[in-house]
């Protein structure tokens, strides 16, 4: 669940923080975070 916060906040920052952002690059972001996501479970051991 920890997880699932960190990402959403990551995820709304970017939203907010590059609201001219490109579908590309939302996309691009979208996978970054995803793997920073499975990297960070991997980590944490959840």
């Amino acid at each position: 669940m920890n997880i699932f916060v960190i990402w959403l906040v990551l995820v709304v920052a970017w939203n907010f923080g590059y609201p001219q952002a490109s579908p590309l690059e939302d996309v691009i972001v979208a996978i970054i975070l995803a793997m920073f996501n499975i990297a960070l479970k991997k980590y944490l051991k959840f």
